[in-house]
């Protein structure tokens, strides 16, 4: 008889290995399988069934990669993603996408877990109550545990799994009773990958797997397309998280995402981008999270070496190409857009001049010229339409000399004001018209210090243009060819009027409305297009002359007629305007 019990015994465990049925085990049939040596202690026991897939098995869709090799009918990547530009360095952060790391896997597992169907989760009961086993989670959420029924155990983490499911047992088996729950493995998840990556596709992965795993299966980021600082997660077309691959790399902040089945990761649009060169550390292409950014959040990415002093930028804006040589001091507050390029230099005797061109003018609007170079040298690289640019009466706009006129104008209204405010006087009646005349000249000191001088520095005489050198800030004037002459100033209508051969100033003036009560028509200035100031024009004008009638002091009110007179016509000749 016992041998009839031992002989059961070996069949129904047989049985059970062989139909991969998973139930309790009862003392009877563990006590018989260890007398027959057919298993393990039980300290020793496996927790999977042969026909459960075990968890190193579980990742085995990670195929080898086919390094480049082209199966018959494939395009390759070059092909199908041309370089818009040859010879650029390539973007920050295009390292991430390098290495091998798809291939350093780990078992998927991790307490933020998220249960999810498929998964397999062991559960052991020993003390009154023995049972074993293995169950999957089904398309449900569910677990079902034989004597105790199903359980919802979806989106419950895998750190909470033992006491979720323990309290569940528990319910049933109240007392005298021990409980085990683990997570065997976790089941691999279909991601979606697209936007401007290299392979745009579906990849299988962990539900724990990083952002980074599954880009790099796609090829990663699309060098000349893709963004490095705009990527997004999508579940049922919402956005659950957004990374910037640059605070990765800087300072190793990335999102922690438990992929579901069916997510998309979003790589959207490159942003404005800079290439930047010379003596920094990370000589990269640099994308930008706006359109534009300062040179201080460049230079945090880059990191320009301790000796550079200053930083050449070229690049183009709304009014045509540019370049610029700049101090390191003024670059940190320059603000960079799409497409610039920097030289990081260490020059600290700069030996390159910042010259930008206005006017009439064909091609870039900036120049970048050597310590020594002068206006013919310059002007012999600027293209012009001759039709429209009037060459021969170029002048130059300078910020030495218009500081100085600003000096200049700031001394005499100093003057002005001490010769008011320290003159004697020797009645009550010259006290009144001292005080009516201190209180005019405060308002006109006041606003004469508004003006800003022009600093027009005039190079070019009836065609002869002088071979001066330049200096850093430079503005180059090209006029353009017109047929008008302006009449501004103490007139009733300001307006422009086409030349003509035959007429006098008093001619424009009556064509302007004649003059106003304030006007001086003994101070009628005509500004060339050159610069140059004639203060007795006779004689015919010529297109693009300007007319100017300086206003009139009234002698009978104002003591200081010399002084206000010589600071209308210094404002006049430094910023072309009169002021009353």
């Amino acid at each position: 008889m016992t041998r009839l019990k031992l002989w059961l015994a070996k069949a129904s465990v047989a049985l059970l290995f062989f139909t991969g049925i998973v139930q309790a085990a009862t003392p009877q049939q563990l006590e018989a399988m260890n007398a027959s040596g057919m298993m393990p202690p039980t300290s020793q026991m496996p927790l999977t069934q042969p026909n459960v897939v075990n968890p190193s098995q579980a990742q085995q869709y990670t195929q080898q990669p086919r390094d480049g090799i082209l199966l018959p009918g494939e395009t390759g990547v070059n092909q199908l993603l041309p370089v818009p530009e040859e010879g650029l360095p390539p973007p920050y952060g295009a390292n991430l996408f390098a290495g091998g790391y798809e291939t350093e896997r780990f078992d998927g597992l991790n307490d933020d877990y998220l249960i999810a169907p498929g998964d397999k989760i062991s559960i052991w009961i020993w003390g009154a109550v023995n049972q074993g086993e293995v169950v999957t989670v089904d398309n449900q959420g569910n677990i079902f545990i034989q004597n105790i029924g199903p359980v919802k155990v979806a989106n419950v983490k895998a750190s909470q799994i033992n006491r979720y499911v323990t309290e569940q047992i528990s319910r049933v088996y109240k007392r005298d009773v021990n409980i085990y729950v683990n997570l065997l493995n976790a089941t691999p998840v279909a991601i979606y990958v697209t936007g401007n990556v290299v392979r745009p596709g579906q990849y299988a992965g962990m539900a724990s797997d990083s952002p980074l795993f599954f880009l790099k299966r796609a090829g990663g980021i699309d060098s000349e397309r893709g963004s490095y600082r705009s990527i997004e997660v999508l579940r049922g077309g919402k956005v659950i998280a957004e990374f910037d691959l640059y605070e990765f790399l800087l300072n190793g902040v990335l999102p922690k995402v438990n992929f579901k089945d069916n997510d998309v990761i979003l790589v959207k649009r490159q942003k404005a981008t800079v290439v930047v060169s010379g003596a920094v550390r990370y000589p990269f292409r640099f994308e930008f999270k706006d359109d534009s950014a300062s040179g201080t959040e460049l230079a945090h990415y880059a990191r320009p070496l301790a000796k550079v002093s200053h930083v050449g930028i070229a690049g183009a804006r709304k009014d045509g190409p540019f370049s610029v040589y700049l101090p390191y001091k003024d670059f940190e507050n320059y603000q960079l857009r799409d497409g610039d390029r920097l030289l990081f230099n260490d020059d600290l005797h700069a030996q390159v001049f910042d010259v930008q061109i206005q006017g009439s003018y064909l091609g870039p609007s900036y120049f970048a010229v050597k310590r020594n170079t002068r206006l013919h040298d310059l002007l012999a690289h600027i293209e012009v339409d001759p039709n429209l640019a009037d060459f021969s009466n170029v002048y130059i706009q300078r910020k030495s000399v218009a500081e100085k006129q600003k000096e200049m104008i700031e001394q005499s209204l100093q003057r002005l004001e001490r010769s008011v405010f320290t003159a004697p006087v020797s009645s009550d009646g010259e006290a009144r018209i001292r005080a009516e005349e201190a209180s005019m000249v405060l308002e006109f000191t006041k606003r004469a210090r508004l003006i800003e001088p022009l600093g027009r520095v005039v190079v070019a005489d009836q065609g002869n243009v002088a071979n001066i050198l330049l200096e850093q800030g430079d503005v180059v004037w090209i006029p353009s060819k017109t047929d008008l002459i302006h009449i501004g100033g103490e007139v009733m209508m300001p307006q422009a009027v086409v030349a003509n051969p035959e007429a006098t100033i008093e001619d424009y003036v009556a064509w302007a409305g004649g003059y106003t009560e304030r006007a001086n028509y003994e101070q009628i200035m005509v500004i060339h297009p050159n610069g140059m100031v004639d203060t007795n024009a006779k004689g015919p004008l010529q297109p693009g002359d300007q007319i100017l009638v300086l206003p009139r002091v009234d002698v009978k009110v104002m003591q200081t007629v010399k002084d206000i007179t010589q600071i209308i016509y210094q404002i006049a000749i430094a910023a072309n305007v009169a002021i009353n």
